[in-house]
């Protein structure tokens, strides 16, 4: 998110969990409805290692000292995997939490990672680009010397605060220090396209919560369920963070989807417009401006959080943990909550919004596009080969002959859409967002049926954590060394 400023003090406010807590309590609720042998659900439910490190960097004339932490959660599967965040904020009970969420994501769509998660507890505005690099690098170092960064054992990815300049300063790290290794461009995900990234990444979990709302609104029924109708174009949709994830969403949301963005809200307030926002237009402002204020054609309104309480049909929170809290989760009028942020609603609020009959889409399920497009770089990168290479003109050669065929038989009267897409180059991004598509919308069928199917199962929450806890049991239950 764009320097999305965390207060902190909501939840404390409140009296509601930490951000692990609320976790772990989503955890134990789904893991009661699992009979499981004595001690398997604290194996998977606590996290394997924390790594704590501390480490000094020469800048300018002196020396500054940093604070770091690598969780590993769960090595059920091998490497594991999850984000660096650069953030002052960052603490050891945030990056165990995240890393957990990073496994039951990686159960629920079906990525054979394990979980973990990293931060440095910075500022990064604070520093140059130089002294960031030799942060970073020192950071990666400080890893590998306890195998906290490898393509075999642990891949980070970027986060807040870090992006694909900062994963190219990581790799070349890791290769410096394992000049044979042939993978070595593996160790981390979310690298530029010409240091072995791959196209769709720095979108991926935008797209992946589009990908999951377009899956939802094909389930009528579902639909129903959270009080809506028809399909996403003209829904009135606020979107808290204008950020990587969130802006990508939003973008996708109203450009391809006809979403109307009548909301925006970022550290220095909101933009609100009923007759919807153009997101390209606010990201521009926000750039050149480092906030909201002064952009035309919306009302500004400087206490950003009381929008979240605006009447809406989907609000997509995409910044941090525990914006939506026992103090404000009454006052929700959002018809349902699509959770593109990690953790954005405590245990507490979700129980109220529950009992108040918001339909949520779980951050555990529809959080995944990053991790998802992640693992298709991982394997890139393990290929050596990029993707669509090998078999890109043949399709492409296949298909017009088959759109020749058609063309004859309906005496070229093959409708527009049908021939552009039968005419869709099959390069990297467009097979990229296949696989993405295909993921989400696999994941949430599978999801919705165990809600559907099991009447002690009351949301996609419950439904996705159950989901994860059963895929990680049977792993340990049937393959783990005894």
């Amino acid at each position: 998110m764009t320097g999305h400023k965390k207060t902190g003090h909501e939840a404390v406010a409140h009296k509601d969990s930490s951000f692990l807590q609320s976790v772990d309590a989503m955890f134990n609720r789904a893991a009661a409805l699992l009979d499981l042998p004595a001690g398997l659900t604290e194996q998977i439910r606590l996290c394997n290692s924390v790594y704590e490190v501390r480490f000094s960097v020469r800048l300018g004339q002196g020396w500054r000292l940093f604070r770091g932490w690598r969780a590993t959660h769960s090595e059920h599967r091998l490497p594991v995997k999850g984000g660096i965040r650069y953030a002052p904020y960052a603490n050891q009970q945030e990056v165990e939490a995240l890393a957990a969420l990073m496994s039951y994501k990686c159960a629920v769509v079906d990525v054979p990672f394990g979980g973990s998660k990293g931060a440095l507890a910075i500022d990064p505005r604070e520093y140059s680009r130089e002294d960031l690099q030799l942060i970073t690098q020192r950071f990666a170092l400080e890893l590998d010397k306890r195998d906290y960064l490898s393509p075999a054992l642990n891949v980070p990815a970027p986060d807040i605060g870090t992006g694909a300049r900062e994963m190219a300063w990581i790799a070349e790290t890791y290769r410096t220090l394992h000049p044979d290794d042939i993978d070595a461009s593996a160790c981390v995900t979310g690298k530029p396209r010409q240091a072995g990234g791959i196209e769709g990444r720095v979108e991926a979990t935008g797209r992946g919560v589009q990908y999951g709302l377009q899956e939802f609104f094909r389930h009528p029924e579902d639909v129903a369920a959270a009080g809506l109708e028809g399909g996403l174009r003209g829904k009135r949709v606020i979107v808290q963070g204008l950020g990587n994830v969130g802006f990508h969403a939003a973008k996708f949301l109203e450009e391809e989807d006809g979403a109307k963005i009548v909301a925006v809200i970022e550290r220095d307030g909101a933009l609100l417009n009923d007759e919807g926002l153009s997101i390209r237009a606010v990201k521009a402002h926000l750039e050149e401006h480092g906030g909201l204020q002064g952009f035309d054609s919306a009302e500004f309104q400087s206490d950003g959080n009381t929008a979240l309480e605006n009447d809406c049909d989907i609000l997509i929170p995409a910044a941090l943990e525990a914006q939506i809290h026992s103090g404000n989760a009454p006052r929700i009028r959002a018809r349902m909550i699509a959770e593109a942020a990690n953790g954005p609603v405590t245990y507490e609020a979700d129980e109220i919004l529950r009992a108040a009959g918001k339909f949520i889409i779980p951050d555990v399920y529809l959080n995944a596009g990053g991790v998802t497009v992640s693992y298709f770089e991982w394997t890139k990168n393990l290929s050596h080969l990029r993707f669509g290479r090998m078999e890109r003109r043949m399709q492409a050669a296949r298909w017009e002959g088959e759109l020749a065929v058609l063309k004859k038989l309906l005496k070229d009267e093959v409708p527009e859409a049908i021939e552009k897409s039968m005419r869709r180059d099959q390069d990297e991004l467009n097979l990229v967002r296949s696989g993405l598509e295909d993921t989400m919308r696999e994941a949430y069928q599978h999801i919705r049926a165990l809600w559907c199917e099991r009447a002690d199962v009351p949301d996609l929450r419950t439904a996705a954590f159950l989901l994860a806890i059963s895929k990680i049991a049977d792993y340990y239950l049937n393959f783990a060394l005894r």
